[in-house]
């Protein structure tokens, strides 16, 4: 069973920052990153949990909610990542390839809401 708290910290850091940021850096692209994002770790953790069916896409349920949609997908994939363990290829290279996913949607959602407050 693979240690997901890294990819937790991670998700919960940048949901945290999304719901914290203001409408204008959230519209400038910050909750674009931050949804497409989340769409990502759904699909990988529909493909996990639901080998061979096509995944669902996750809508689009605003600007204020990304944060929240963020994080249950993170948890979701944790979960799911979790579940499926090591055996079955969702071992360290899913795990850290998630992480990395997290790390550089939140650096682009950073970057996007520094180009509000220019």
């Amino acid at each position: 069973m693979p240690d997901v708290t890294t990819l937790l910290t991670a998700v919960d850091r940048f949901a945290d920052r999304l719901r914290a940021m203001p409408q204008s850096a959230l519209a400038r692209g910050a909750a674009a990153e931050g949804l497409g994002l989340a769409r990502e770790l759904t699909d990988r953790a529909q493909r996990l949990e639901f080998p061979g069916r096509p995944p669902r896409s996750l809508p689009d349920a605003g600007l204020f909610a990304v944060g929240d949609q963020l994080a249950v997908a993170g948890h979701d994939l944790a979960e799911a990542l979790r579940a499926a363990g090591e055996p079955a290829g969702a071992g360290p290279r899913e795990l850290a390839g998630a992480v990395a996913l997290v790390e550089a949607a939140e650096s682009a959602a950073l970057e996007a809401a520094l180009r509000a407050r220019r």
